[in-house]
């Protein structure tokens, strides 16, 4: 039973698609917060370990399929009622449409594993990105935080942080060191953005 207070907290809601390791992060990193919570999380797939995650850890889940995100406003109506102060994209793949956008102006905020403008776009993402970045020989990478607009990772950057890859980096050192600049940096932004 949560107290009256909790109501009065600036709401966070997170779409993701997979494993939900970011979002189960965040959500640990606002539990105790005294401002702000993760009310809900979202996903569009129904058998997505982040839904199992989110439901032993007692959050609000909704799972919705394309349909409700594409071609009716079945799901923009649920998140309205909700009425979240940021939406948080944590490894959720599919485009958020323009309806959503216009209802919440600068207030989607995804995460990428990579130095933006570098290895985004449409199709990119996890294991996609880092073998591009093995191939290319980087010698440094990150991941760059940023507002969502209409197109593949090309939204306004909030922040980047960037971390050194050694000659021998390979596929599991370099999602390493990604992951634990997400952990480490996306609850931070999220919470100075929501402000």
């Amino acid at each position: 039973m949560k107290d009256s207070k909790s109501n009065s907290k600036k709401k966070i809601i997170i779409f993701a698609s997979g494993n939900g390791t970011n979002a189960i992060n965040i959500y640990h990193y606002f539990r105790d917060h005294k401002e702000i919570e993760v009310s809900h999380v979202i996903s569009n797939n129904k058998k997505s370990r982040v839904l199992r995650r989110a439901h032993d850890l007692k959050i609000k889940c909704i799972h919705f399929d394309k349909e409700d995100l594409y071609e009716t406003n079945a799901l923009l109506e649920v998140i309205q009622d909700i009425q979240p102060n940021l939406i948080v994209l944590a490894g959720f793949l599919l485009k958020i449409p323009s309806s959503f956008l216009a209802e919440f102006p600068n207030r989607i905020v995804n995460i990428h594993p990579s130095l933006l403008p570098k290895y985004g776009g449409e199709g990119m993402y996890g294991e996609r990105v880092f073998k591009k970045i093995l191939k290319h020989r980087e010698k440094e990478s990150g991941i760059t935080i940023h507002y969502v607009n209409q197109n593949y990772d090309e939204g306004e950057i909030i922040a980047q942080y960037k971390v050194d890859l050694e000659d021998n980096e390979n596929l599991s050192s370099l999602e390493d060191k990604i992951h634990a600049l997400e952990y480490e940096y996306y609850p931070k932004v999220i919470e100075r953005v929501i402000g």
